[in-house]
């Protein structure tokens, strides 16, 4: 059997549901076969969590992940970052004398965050702290100035539809888990759009925060203006929302310098191991 490290989406699975992977395309085994035959790797797998765990082998991910984030750093796509990652896990693979070590040329999106700032100029001055989300679009050169609505959920944004005209949009949802959170980051700069904001902040999908925003990837809609968004910290969220419900005017000025290029080569990297009972197997 093989085991192939590739990274691939979990909307290719219903296709095969109920068979098992083979090179020659047949599927002669259930789920329910392939489950009964890896319970029979019970003591196997124990073993190797206990090299992992508490033999030689403890730390070892953890320290083989430390230096590899330490000596590539953020791997945005499209990046000379990535490209330097996948240079490294390509020679590491090999290395390790894993087999069909190989790279597979792929066209990946490339965004760029540029240089970005946001200033709360009303109820007095604070520097808050954002990262752009990926895909989002830059403000104007001269940046947006604008008053601040601050909602708990798309429904209250709805609600207050005619308020959020001409405003930035501040999002301090609460984080239930991050499955379900994160919506507000994929579709909130989208909800804003549609009731007229100029932009949208959202307060980091996170559990617990030291000042520190946690971005990630958004999505536009073609039907819907693009503002531009970003992540802020949950202190930051929390506070304007008490300053919001005191009825405190809030006015942000937002600077995003966010830039998208047309999609660059990049590479998936796949590595294998070959056993020895079934080596046709994926």
């Amino acid at each position: 059997m093989k085991y192939i490290f590739l990274i691939f989406f979990m909307n290719l699975f219903p296709q095969y549901a109920g068979k098992s992977l083979r090179r020659d395309d047949s599927y002669p085994k259930t789920f329910e076969d392939i489950k009964n035959e890896i319970a029979g790797y019970t003591d196997i797998a124990k073993a190797i969590i206990d090299l992992a765990v508490h033999g030689k082998a403890q730390n070892r991910s953890y320290e083989r992940l430390a230096v590899f984030a330490d000596t590539i750093g953020p791997r945005l796509s499209g990046s000379k970052n990535l490209d330097a990652a996948i240079k490294y896990m390509f020679s590491a693979l090999q290395e390790d004398g894993l087999e069909n070590v190989h790279l597979e040329p792929v066209k990946v999106p490339h965004w760029e965050r540029g240089e970005e700032f946001a200033m709360m100029l009303e109820p007095r001055n604070h520097s808050i702290a954002i990262l752009g989300l990926g895909s989002s679009v830059a403000t104007p050169p001269e940046g947006i100035t604008a008053e601040v609505i601050v909602v708990a959920s798309f429904d209250e944004l709805h609600k207050r539809a005619q308020e959020a005209k001409g405003k930035i949009v501040v999002y301090n949802e609460p984080f239930i888990s991050y499955g379900e959170t994160v919506r507000y980051r994929s579709q909130g700069a989208v909800e804003a759009a549609k009731v007229g904001a100029v932009a949208s902040l959202i307060r980091s999908i996170a559990s617990f925060s030291i000042n520190s925003p946690h971005t990630g990837w958004q999505n536009y809609q073609p039907d819907v203006p693009q503002i531009p968004t970003a992540c802020i910290s949950v202190e930051d969220a929390e506070m304007m929302s008490r300053m919001s419900f005191r009825g405190t005017k809030i006015v942000v000025h937002l600077k995003m310098g966010a830039k998208t290029y047309p999609d660059s080569p990049s590479f998936n990297t796949v590595a294998e191991i070959v056993g020895s009972k079934y080596p046709e197997q994926v």
